[in-house]
C-alpha cells in the first residue's frame, strides 16, 4: 500500500516558530487530520478524523477531562473505517470511563493460516509478477466487524492500584473477497475469480480446519475484569514509572455467543528517563492465553488489554504489535509479544496558541506461539486445483520468535494528541519485508 498522509501544519511549525514556554490549555481542543491513502485493489482512501479534548480550568493540563474521537473513512471499493470513542474521569465520579463504538469493513482482511511459522507463506503466490502467482488475494478474506466497548477503571488501593471491568460486543461477518467489486472499472490487472483461483480461507474451508460454523463469523460478547499497578507520570508518553495489568476476559454461553471460552492478560510496560523531558526507554512484555473452552479462529487475533489505544487490537504482526510483520502472521491460542523503544523529543515549539514537540523512535519488536491452535491434516485430500503439496502450506514444528525493528516519527500536539508513523521492518523473510503505518497515539 501506498501512503500518503499530510502534516504540512505541523511541518510548517516546526520550520517557522522558535521554541517558547509551554501554554496551560483550558477549555476545548482539538486535532484534526485528513486520510489519504491508495490501493492498487482497494482503491483511494478518503476521509478523515478529530481528536476533542477538555481541559476543563487547565488547573490538570495536560491531562484532560473529557475525549471525543471520531473517525470515518472510506476506500473507493468499499472498505472502510467509522468509529466514536468516548474517554473520561469526569463523566461518573471516580471512574475512568471509555466507550467505543465502532464499524470496520476490511474487503482484503489478512489470513496466513495459524501458528506463525508452522503456516508456510509463499510470497509468489501474491506476487502478480512470479511465476508462480496465483492471486493477490490468496491471504485475504472479507471481514465486517461491528463493536461496542465500555471499560470502566476505579481505584482499588490508594493511588498505584485500580480495578478494570467491562464488556464488549463483536459481531464478526466473514466471506469471500468481492472479487466483482474490487475488479469494478478496472481494464487490466484484474484479480481471477474463486474458482480459477481460490485463496488460503477457502482452501482451509474445503479442508475443515476453518468449520462450517466459523466460516460465517459470529456473535462474541464478553466480559473482563483485572487490576492495574500504574506508577506512569504522564499518560500519553511517560518519561518513569510502571504500567503492569492482569485481564481476564470471558465469553459464556449465557450472553448468546456462540462460543464459550475464557482467556488471561500479562501486560507489564516499564519506563525509565536518560535525559529528563527529552530522552527515554520503554518496554512492553505481554502474554495472552486461553484458559478454557473453545475460541473462534476469528477472534484468536483479538489482543486483550485494560485500555484500546487505536482503532484496532489484533495481531501478532502489522501496526500495534509486530511492526514491520505480515498483518495476523503470527495467530495462535497463546502468544508472546515484546517492544522496546527509545523515544527522543527533539523539538519544542508552539503554533497557533498550542503545544508541540516533535520525536524520534528506534524500536524493536519481537513475539511468537507459545501454545498452538490445532490443525487436524489427518484427512485433508489436495484437489488439482490446489497444485502445490501439502508442505507448500504447513512447515510442522517450524514456529519461533518473529523479529522486527525500525524508525519512528511522532509529532504531538498538547501532549494528548499524537501523530504516529512507524517504519519496521521484518528480520525474517517468512514474515514479510517491511511496513510503514501512520495513526495516533504511542504504542503503549
Amino acid at each position: 500500500m501506498k501512503r500518503f498522509l499530510f502534516l504540512c501544519a505541523f511541518l510548517t511549525a516546526l520550520l517557522v516558530s522558535e521554541a517558547q514556554e509551554s501554554v496551560t490549555k483550558q477549555g476545548w481542543n482539538f486535532g484534526a487530520l485528513p486520510a489519504i491513502t491508495f490501493d492498487t485493489d482497494l482503491g483511494f482512501q478518503y476521509g478523515g478524523l478529530v481528536n476533542l479534548y477538555h481541559y476543563g480550568d487547565g488547573s490538570r493540563y495536560p491531562k484532560y477531562e473529557h475525549s471525543i474521537y471520531l473517525e470515518v473513512s472510506r476506500f473507493t471499493k468499499g472498505s472502510g473505517i467509522n468509529r466514536f470513542n468516548y474517554d473520561s474521569d469526569k463523566l461518573i465520579p471516580g471512574l475512568q470511563t471509555s466507550v467505543d463504538i465502532s464499524y470496520l469493513s476490511d474487503r482484503a482482511y489478512d489470513f496466513y493460516g495459524f501458528n506463525g511459522y508452522d503456516a508456510v507463506v509463499n510470497k509468489d503466490w501474491y506476487d502478480d509478477e512470479a511465476a508462480d502467482y496465483r492471486t493477490r488475494m490468496f491471504y485475504k478474506y472479507d471481514r465486517k466487524l461491528f463493536r461496542f466497548k465500555v471499560d470502566l477503571r476505579g481505584d482499588l488501593a490508594g493511588e498505584k492500584f485500580d480495578w478494570v471491568g467491562g464488556f464488549n460486543l463483536l459481531n464478526f461477518k466473514l466471506g469471500y473477497v468481492d472479487i466483482e467489486k474490487l475488479n469494478k472499472n478496472k481494464d487490466d490487472d484484474l484479480l481471477p475469480t474463486h474458482s480459477a483461483q481460490p485463496g488460503l480461507y477457502e482452501i482451509y474451508r474445503d479442508w475443515g480446519i476453518i468449520s462450517d460454523e466459523d466460516a460465517d463469523g459470529g456473535f462474541v460478547p464478553t466480559v473482563k475484569a483485572g487490576i492495574v499497578y500504574d506508577t506512569r507520570d504522564n499518560i500519553p508518553n511517560p518519561m518513569k514509572g510502571m504500567w503492569t495489568e492482569a485481564v481476564l476476559l470471558a465469553s459464556p454461553e449465557f450472553l448468546g455467543g456462540e462460543h464459550s471460552f475464557t482467556k488471561l492478560s500479562l501486560i507489564h510496560r516499564q519506563y525509565f528517563t536518560i535525559i529528563p523531558d527529552d530522552l527515554s526507554f520503554a518496554y512492553r512484555l505481554a502474554y495472552q492465553t486461553t484458559l478454557t473452552g473453545d475460541v473462534p479462529f476469528y477472534y484468536q487475533t483479538q489482543l486483550i488489554t485494560s485500555v484500546m489505544k487505536s482503532s484496532t487490537s489484533e495481531g501478532l504482526g502489522g501496526a500495534n504489535s509486530l511492526r514491520g510483520i505480515l498483518r495476523n502472521r503470527v495467530v495462535g491460542d497463546a502468544v508472546f509479544l515484546g517492544n522496546v523503544e527509545a523515544r527522543w523529543k527533539f523539538a519544542r515549539f508552539q503554533f497557533m496558541n498550542n503545544n508541540f514537540y516533535m520525536g524520534l523512535n528506534a524500536f524493536a519488536d519481537f513475539g511468537r506461539v507459545t501454545n498452538k491452535i490445532d490443525v487436524d491434516k489427518s484427512n485433508i485430500i489436495v484437489p488439482a486445483i490446489y497444485p502445490s503439496p501439502l508442505d507448500s502450506y504447513f512447515d510442522n514444528g517450524a514456529e519461533a520468535m518473529h523479529y522486527s525493528f525500525g524508525l519512528g516519527l511522532r509529532a504531538a500536539m498538547n501532549e494528548n494528541f499524537i501523530i504516529r508513523c512507524d517504519y519496521g521492518m521484518a528480520a525474517d523473510e517468512r514474515d514479510g519485508d517491511s511496513g510503514i503505518y501512520i495513526g495516533l497515539n504511542y504504542l503503549f
